[in-house]
């Protein structure tokens, strides 16, 4: 089967799966998912936890040492970890799992649509009142949270990562091509040409898994009108032809008009894309904090590590956001299945979330709370400290990354239009005319 094929099977299987849990209104557990501390014995058992995370990666590593500590202690205890780190597929079994009414004590998802539709049967627990109730809501960091959070505010997933997005960028390639670092959005075309004209690829690119460009669309709407444009673009209250979504077109247009990234971007890869940048290619290149490790270590290509600086997402004229509010994502959240919940789920919960955060501050990777220090690695350049630092000052307000927030049928138009944009194959007029159909097509539906 081919990739697009491959993807309408599974944007064809995951509507059928929202179809059928719209119809499962009535399907409420009758647990309570305010009762965040049920009484009753606490009786060893195995409980599971959906995951969509690397098998190999810090979060599963941490709580399967986690699990086994708690074993320990509690004999009959097993965590057992249900692994799918490929999304898509994830998301579809994930959601076929919930319309079936079979998703296990603990299982993974982002804020969207779908899972505010389960919250709203009452199938999660309240992590707000968890939180609270084992006394750890104030060692979270405002923005890991915020990031789980519903439009309404509401908390039904607790998160395992932190993580900041930043421009990483060459110095000397900047120096060469007489480049400022750009103080506003609106500078980001010039200092394209500029570098272009020097010979230098402006912007490395993954174009082969589009969120990476989807972000760049997530960017003039929020310093606009701040993360309110894409929540109403979602339920139906707003539209590509608004001011926010025009002007993101328009900047996106301008930026490929620019030559602002790599050619054959649309069939760049991830690996490829980094290459680009830490072989000294490409100028520019937007990624986050979860790549420390080669950006801000030894690990750098000597030839290239001493020029690697970063900035935050440039402002605007007259921005609704601050300039220390950009994309921090916390990544994807661990739900609380309302209907398994008991005192040994609350009770190794307990265990688990006091106990994470100095394990995973270990590895050098950030944690969701600001109660731990992180590890500087053996080999790190200043830039990890400065990063580290740089998670201690971001605001509350968060550039949502459009991808968790869409509807999957509207998304995949979205990228797919994107790259045409960008591309120049057509206008902001014509991709605004083809996204705000889209939006109303799958509104309707």
């Amino acid at each position: 089967m081919t990739r697009p094929a491959r993807r309408m099977a599974f944007f064809a299987a995951a509507a059928a799966t929202a179809i059928v849990l719209s119809g499962c209104t009535g399907a409420a557990t009758g647990a309570d998912p305010t009762d965040v501390d049920p009484e009753g014995e606490i009786v060893p058992r195995e409980i599971s936890w959906l995951l969509s995370r690397p098998a190999d990666g810090g979060v599963i590593t941490a709580m399967e040492q986690i699990a086994d500590e708690y074993a320990a202690d509690h004999p009959g205890f097993k965590l057992n970890l249900i692994t799918t780190p490929d999304r898509p597929s994830y998301i579809q079994k994930y959601e076929t799992l919930a319309a079936a009414n079979k998703l296990p004590e603990l299982f993974d998802t982002d804020a969207t649509p779908f899972a505010q539709k389960l919250a709203g049967q009452g199938r999660m627990v309240d992590v707000d009142l968890l939180l609270d109730d084992l006394g750890l809501s104030d060692d979270y960091r405002e923005a890991a949270l915020n990031y789980q959070r519903f439009d309404d505010g509401s908390l039904y997933m607790v998160p395992f990562e932190f993580q900041l997005e930043f421009f990483w960028y060459n110095t000397e390639l900047f120096e060469n091509a007489g480049v400022q670092v750009p103080a506003t959005l609106d500078d980001f075309p010039k200092m394209c040409t500029d570098l272009r004209a020097a010979g230098i690829t402006p912007i490395a690119l993954d174009g082969q898994d589009q969120w990476p460009l989807e972000r760049y669309m997530a960017y003039y709407p929020f310093r606009l009108e701040g993360p309110g444009y894409v929540q109403d673009l979602k339920n139906g209250k707003a539209k590509f032809s608004d001011p926010a979504g025009r002007a993101a077109a328009e900047w996106l247009y301008e930026l490929g008009q620019a030559g602002c990234f790599s050619e054959g971007f649309s069939a760049t890869g991830y690996a490829d894309a980094q290459a680009q940048f830490t072989s000294g290619k490409a100028a520019v290149y937007n990624i986050g904090t979860w790549e420390l490790g080669n950006l801000a270590t030894d690990a750098l290509d000597p030839a290239v590590r001493d020029a690697v600086d970063y900035f935050t997402l440039p402002t605007i004229d007259g921005a609704a956001t601050a300039d220390n509010e950009y994309v921090t994502p916390s990544g994807i959240g661990m739900a609380v299945n309302a209907k398994t919940y008991d005192p040994l789920v609350r009770d190794f919960l307990a265990f688990a979330l006091e106990r994470y955060p100095a394990l995973v501050a270990e590895t050098g990777a950030f944690s969701p709370t600001s109660n731990v220090e992180t590890t500087v690695p053996a080999g790190a350049t200043p830039l990890y400290t400065k990063a580290l630092e740089q998670a201690n000052d971001v605001g509350s307000a968060i550039a949502m990354p459009w991808d968790t927030q869409l509807d999957p049928a509207t998304n995949t138009r979205l990228q797919q239009e994107l790259t045409l944009l960008v591309q120049g194959e057509i206008t902001p007029d014509q991709f605004i005319e083809t996204m705000d159909a889209a939006l109303a097509e799958n509104s309707d539906g």
